[in-house]
């Protein structure tokens, strides 16, 4: 009579996941927020590891988790299975998709300055599919299923525009403005994320003055309004660049100031791809624009 007795089972892939992620960021919620799963999820996956090996991986402090020495011996080996895990999926996905490429950006980049280049680049690489993904931090290109990441950074492989925040508005609206105080007299537009930019700008020349105006969840209709006629938008230069140029836009002072960041391009690394090299060439040109 054969003997087949079971097999004993190993830990799930995702709470295999969990661990890597939560022991790499040591953090619980940034490894939740990367893996798009609640921190409650992460807890219970990471719970299920430990009881399937025995032993704890992390120590729960009031304030936070750090990896146990089990932990600390085990992270590394995790890393480097996971890297060569989103190496071979990105080579499955490059020799399956040669002519698929898909781009990550910041919401407001992927709206005005990503959207009105795509007619151009379909023109000129005709034979490329570009998907693009808004979302609102950098992906981990060694891991995620993106080609290209294009967000405000202060480092980057490659810089495609320097960043600087001045006042934009309509023509019609700036000639109500002759000076910054004038200010306190129109609505004065302002973007969640980049809530701050108006007090950078104005402390800059020496001024503190109670601006009002509406608040906007994305930056794009923040534009959008300010073309409307609506008030006065603290402009980012890469993103309101060809409104300015159109003439639908107008920079009432001339004072500017530059945020330290840059719009700038990343890729996955090793030589890319010759349609992704083409692709890289032309954002990071204006030819075809």
């Amino acid at each position: 009579m054969a003997v087949n007795p079971p097999r004993p089972k190993g830990p799930p892939l995702n709470a295999l996941r969990a661990f890597e992620a939560a022991a790499r960021l040591e953090s619980f919620t940034a490894a939740a927020d990367e893996l798009c799963v609640t921190q409650g999820a992460v807890a219970q996956q990471i719970k299920t590891l430990e009881a399937w090996a025995g032993a704890a991986l992390f120590e729960r402090k009031p304030q936070g988790v750090t990896l146990s020495a089990v932990g600390r011996q085990v992270c590394p080996a995790m890393v480097d299975a996971f890297d060569a895990l989103g190496r071979a999926t990105v080579a499955l996905q490059q020799v399956a998709s040669p002519h698929r490429v898909h781009i990550a950006a910041l919401p407001a980049i992927a709206q005005l300055w990503v959207s009105p280049r795509l007619p151009g680049l379909r023109a000129a690489l005709p034979g490329l599919e570009i998907s693009v993904t808004a979302m609102e931090h950098p992906p981990n290109l060694a891991r995620e299923p993106f080609d290209l990441a294009i967000f405000f950074e202060a480092e980057s492989a490659q810089t495609l525009a320097q960043d600087a925040i001045f006042p934009v508005c309509t023509p019609d609206l700036a000639r109500r403005l002759s000076s910054p105080e004038d200010l306190m007299q129109v609505p004065c537009l302002c973007d969640a994320v980049w809530e701050q930019d108006w007090a950078t700008w104005l402390s800059e020349q020496g001024l503190k003055l109670p601006l009002r105006g509406p608040v906007y969840s994305l930056y794009a209709l923040a534009v959008e309004e300010a073309l409307n006629g609506a008030g006065v938008l603290m402009g980012h230069a890469p993103l309101v660049r060809r409104y300015l140029e159109q003439g639908r836009l107008v920079a009432p002072f001339r004072h500017q100031v530059f945020t330290g960041k840059a719009l700038g391009l990343r890729h996955r690394g090793g030589r890319p791809r010759a349609e992704l090299a083409a692709l890289i060439g032309l954002l990071s040109g204006e030819s075809c624009f």
